[in-house]
């Protein structure tokens, strides 16, 4: 099984770099860009196909993989995943509605239920409830299969961000998968790891060959991340036996997805007390309030990814010092809302500074180390290749 991972994570990897430049250059002469706006935080016109590249690495390597592993279950994941690169690239170019963009999500989420025959039907214990029927998992699976791919969308917003952190839960997914001896599920991650790498350096690193993952991207991710969420909460699944059943498998699944699930649910509800659609884009996210302290763009990403990782290890502390699986849950979900909150209530103090504040300025004009010599070189290297 590992010399099949690493097929998948290199091919995959290399099958990235061998397309970016081609993509970079085809939007460019397509004008196939995002142009900067009052809202936005790029100053010129950035190319928007970084999920078709993204999208070439994962089927690439799943193909070149599946010589040495059977991954013909994941058939029709990979369909789901074409579907939502379509819809997103359409969505870069000529706005759809996100009425229809939501509609489209639930009928790929619907497709991938019947067609795998898996969904979220076990709580593996928690709140002491087992497996349940179909008529409350299947409403269960779409609500939060769609909530992780807007979710995963939304966080969109600095360089990195949403492939830095796609890289991070699918190396964490990735680990408990092959611990449970989940080859497909194993070989998925590889591949989502492999084909994000070379983008996350050009996207992060990158001048003149900077490529945005746009929605395209955010959405066969958010597709990705919902399949490993459900292939693990799913009864029937392979569990990973080193693992007692104090350990709380949606308290895990939930601390991998915090900062985006906790910073949508914050957003969106925020946009509801207001009036407005919680489609309705502003400057509210987390990440926006890392910029208003003065983080870079990296170090905004450095920072929320840390934040991610810290949710994930009080989690496994809870458990590892005897928690049960409800104190975990509520652990995560204590630290994920803080976390989200917490920024949102120093930036509403704009005009008070406190010890706290002071400290995170001065930490985030630490981050600024892309003006300096050895981020320079490196982004002479990237370019070139």
């Amino acid at each position: 099984m590992i010399y099949s991972t690493l097929i998948a994570l290199f091919s995959s990897m290399l099958a990235v770099l061998w397309i970016h430049p081609h993509l970079v250059k085809i939007a460019h002469m397509k004008n196939i860009v995002d142009n900067p706006d009052a809202r936005k935080l790029h100053k010129s016109p950035v190319p928007v196909l970084g999920g078709v590249a993204v999208f070439f690495g994962i089927v690439l390597g799943l193909a070149l993989t599946s010589t040495y592993t059977n991954c013909s279950s994941l058939i029709t994941i990979i369909a789901a995943l074409m579907i939502m690169l379509y819809v997103g690239t359409m969505d870069d170019i000529v706005n759809l509605s996100a009425r229809i963009r939501f509609i489209i999500e639930i009928g790929v989420v619907l497709m991938l239920i019947y067609s795998t025959d898996k969904s979220i039907d076990d709580l593996h214990g928690l709140w002491g409830v087992g497996s349940f029927c179909n008529g409350i998992s299947i409403p269960l699976t779409v609500f939060a299969a769609v909530g992780i791919i807007n979710a995963l969308n939304l966080i969109d917003g600095v360089n990195g961000l949403s492939s830095g952190y796609s890289i991070m839960a699918s190396f964490i997914f990735g680990v408990y998968f092959y611990l449970a001896d989940n080859a497909p599920m194993l070989i998925l991650a590889s591949v989502s790891i492999g084909a994000l790498i070379p983008f996350f350096l050009h996207n992060v690193i990158g001048k003149t060959s900077k490529m945005f993952i746009g929605d395209g991207g955010t959405l066969v991710m958010g597709v990705v991340m919902g399949t490993f969420v459900v292939n693990i909460l799913h009864s029937n699944s392979p569990t990973v036996d080193m693992l007692p059943e104090s350990f709380g498998l949606v308290p895990f699944t939930l601390a991998v997805m915090s900062v985006p699930v906790f910073d949508t649910l914050r957003v969106m509800l925020s946009r509801i007390l207001r009036g407005v659609s919680p489609f309705h884009p502003d400057k509210t996210h987390l990440h926006h309030y890392f910029l208003e302290l003065g983080f870079s763009h990296s170090g905004t990403t450095l920072s929320i990814l840390t934040l991610n990782i810290l949710v994930i290890v009080c989690q496994w502390l809870v458990w590892y010092l005897g928690g049960s699986v409800d104190l975990q849950l509520y652990v995560v979900i204590g630290l994920g809302a803080a976390i989200t909150l917490g920024f949102s209530q120093l930036a509403k103090t704009a005009n008070n500074e406190n010890i706290l504040k002071r400290i995170l300025r001065r930490l985030g004009r630490a981050t600024h180390f892309e003006r300096k010599g050895a981020f320079l070189f490196l982004q002479r290297l990237i370019d070139k290749i």
